[in-house]
Protein backbone atom coordinates (compact mmCIF):
# COMPACT_ATOMS: atom_id res chain seq x y z
CA UNK A 1 0.00 0.00 0.00
CA UNK A 2 1.93 3.44 -1.04
CA UNK A 3 0.96 6.34 1.04
CA UNK A 4 -0.14 9.51 -1.16
CA UNK A 5 0.12 12.94 -0.46
CA UNK A 6 -2.25 15.77 -0.74
CA UNK A 7 -0.56 16.65 -3.90
CA UNK A 8 -1.07 13.31 -5.38
CA UNK A 9 2.57 12.15 -5.50
CA UNK A 10 3.30 8.64 -4.25
CA UNK A 11 5.79 8.40 -1.20
CA UNK A 12 7.85 5.65 -0.93
CA UNK A 13 7.64 4.46 3.03
CA UNK A 14 10.48 4.92 5.27
CA UNK A 15 12.39 2.03 4.72
CA UNK A 16 15.92 3.18 5.62
CA UNK A 17 17.08 2.77 8.98
CA UNK A 18 20.03 4.18 10.67
CA UNK A 19 22.30 2.75 12.53
CA UNK A 20 24.79 5.26 13.69
CA UNK A 21 23.65 6.00 17.09
CA UNK A 22 23.12 1.81 17.62
CA UNK A 23 26.76 1.62 16.49
CA UNK A 24 27.94 4.86 19.06
CA UNK A 25 25.69 2.78 21.75
CA UNK A 26 27.68 -0.78 21.34
CA UNK A 27 31.44 1.01 21.10
CA UNK A 28 30.70 2.98 24.46
CA UNK A 29 29.31 -0.45 25.90
CA UNK A 30 32.48 -2.00 24.36
CA UNK A 31 35.17 0.25 25.76
CA UNK A 32 33.47 0.33 29.00
CA UNK A 33 34.10 -3.21 29.23
CA UNK A 34 37.52 -3.41 28.12
CA UNK A 35 37.88 -0.84 31.27
CA UNK A 36 36.27 -3.16 33.70
CA UNK A 37 37.06 -6.13 32.70
CA UNK A 38 40.75 -6.63 34.43
CA UNK A 39 39.26 -5.81 37.80
CA UNK A 40 37.33 -9.28 37.78
CA UNK A 41 40.73 -10.71 37.02
CA UNK A 42 42.60 -9.67 39.90
CA UNK A 43 43.44 -12.43 41.96
CA UNK A 44 46.14 -12.78 45.04
CA UNK A 45 48.77 -15.06 43.30
CA UNK A 46 50.55 -15.55 46.87
CA UNK A 47 47.25 -18.45 47.70
CA UNK A 48 47.46 -21.76 46.00
CA UNK A 49 44.82 -23.58 46.23
CA UNK A 50 44.58 -27.35 45.75
CA UNK A 51 43.32 -28.78 42.47
CA UNK A 52 39.95 -30.69 42.64
CA UNK A 53 38.58 -32.69 40.15
CA UNK A 54 35.52 -33.78 42.20
CA UNK A 55 34.17 -34.63 45.64
CA UNK A 56 31.78 -35.19 48.20
CA UNK A 57 31.11 -33.27 51.50
CA UNK A 58 33.37 -35.09 54.39
CA UNK A 59 31.65 -35.92 57.35
CA UNK A 60 32.39 -35.17 60.80
CA UNK A 61 31.82 -38.69 62.01
CA UNK A 62 35.14 -39.82 60.97
CA UNK A 63 38.20 -40.06 62.73
CA UNK A 64 39.97 -36.73 61.18
CA UNK A 65 43.96 -37.08 61.50
CA UNK A 66 45.07 -33.23 60.94
CA UNK A 67 48.95 -32.34 60.19
CA UNK A 68 49.95 -28.83 60.49
CA UNK A 69 52.70 -27.22 58.57
CA UNK A 70 55.10 -27.90 61.65
CA UNK A 71 54.49 -31.66 61.34
CA UNK A 72 52.04 -31.73 64.76
CA UNK A 73 49.42 -34.51 64.23
CA UNK A 74 45.93 -33.73 65.65
CA UNK A 75 43.08 -36.75 65.57
CA UNK A 76 39.95 -35.42 66.31
CA UNK A 77 41.42 -31.70 67.81
CA UNK A 78 43.55 -33.75 70.16
CA UNK A 79 47.27 -33.38 69.38
CA UNK A 80 49.31 -37.22 69.59
CA UNK A 81 52.77 -38.19 69.22
CA UNK A 82 53.26 -39.57 65.54
CA UNK A 83 54.31 -42.66 67.27
CA UNK A 84 51.23 -43.51 68.72
CA UNK A 85 48.65 -42.67 65.82
CA UNK A 86 48.23 -46.59 65.22
CA UNK A 87 46.98 -46.94 69.18
CA UNK A 88 44.95 -43.61 68.89
CA UNK A 89 42.98 -45.01 65.78
CA UNK A 90 41.95 -48.09 67.50
CA UNK A 91 40.88 -46.70 70.26
CA UNK A 92 38.63 -44.67 68.57
CA UNK A 93 37.56 -47.37 66.48
CA UNK A 94 34.60 -48.66 68.63
CA UNK A 95 32.81 -45.18 68.47
CA UNK A 96 33.33 -44.64 64.94
CA UNK A 97 30.10 -45.70 62.34
CA UNK A 98 32.17 -46.16 59.58
CA UNK A 99 35.93 -47.08 59.15
CA UNK A 100 36.97 -44.49 57.53
CA UNK A 101 40.31 -42.07 58.26
CA UNK A 102 40.07 -38.20 57.10
CA UNK A 103 43.59 -36.71 56.76
CA UNK A 104 43.49 -32.83 56.53
CA UNK A 105 47.37 -31.60 55.97
CA UNK A 106 48.68 -28.23 55.18
CA UNK A 107 49.57 -28.13 51.76
CA UNK A 108 53.50 -27.72 52.99
CA UNK A 109 53.14 -31.29 54.69
CA UNK A 110 55.82 -34.00 52.95
CA UNK A 111 53.98 -36.52 51.75
CA UNK A 112 56.14 -38.77 53.97
CA UNK A 113 53.95 -37.71 56.96
CA UNK A 114 50.65 -38.38 55.15
CA UNK A 115 52.27 -42.29 54.76
CA UNK A 116 52.50 -42.43 57.75
CA UNK A 117 48.84 -42.11 58.12
CA UNK A 118 47.73 -44.22 55.69
CA UNK A 119 49.79 -46.97 56.81
CA UNK A 120 48.88 -46.45 60.72
CA UNK A 121 45.29 -46.24 59.36
CA UNK A 122 46.25 -49.49 57.60
CA UNK A 123 47.78 -51.20 60.74
CA UNK A 124 44.56 -50.10 62.48
CA UNK A 125 42.69 -52.11 59.99
CA UNK A 126 40.48 -48.87 58.42
CA UNK A 127 38.54 -49.47 55.49
CA UNK A 128 39.11 -46.38 53.58
CA UNK A 129 41.03 -43.53 54.07
CA UNK A 130 40.12 -40.09 52.65
CA UNK A 131 42.71 -37.54 51.94
CA UNK A 132 40.53 -33.74 52.32
CA UNK A 133 41.64 -31.50 48.79
CA UNK A 134 40.98 -28.33 51.46
CA UNK A 135 44.15 -27.86 53.30
CA UNK A 136 43.95 -26.12 57.16
CA UNK A 137 43.75 -22.96 56.88
CA UNK A 138 46.09 -20.55 59.42
CA UNK A 139 42.52 -20.14 61.67
CA UNK A 140 42.44 -24.23 61.87
CA UNK A 141 45.59 -24.43 62.98
CA UNK A 142 45.34 -21.80 65.50
CA UNK A 143 42.14 -23.57 66.82
CA UNK A 144 43.89 -26.76 67.45
CA UNK A 145 47.05 -25.27 69.13
CA UNK A 146 44.50 -23.71 70.89
CA UNK A 147 42.73 -26.56 72.19
CA UNK A 148 45.70 -28.78 72.32
CA UNK A 149 46.97 -25.87 74.94
CA UNK A 150 44.15 -26.31 77.18
CA UNK A 151 44.11 -29.81 77.15
CA UNK A 152 47.86 -30.03 78.65
CA UNK A 153 47.42 -26.87 81.06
Amino acid sequence: MAFSSSSGKKNKGFTDINITPLTDIFLVLLIIMMVVAPTFQSMDNTITIPEINSGVSIEQKNATVSITQDGIMYVNGKEINPDTLTDELLALKPSLEKLEVVVKADERVKSSEIMKVMNAAQDAEFKKLIVAGEPLTKKEQKDLKNKSGRQGA
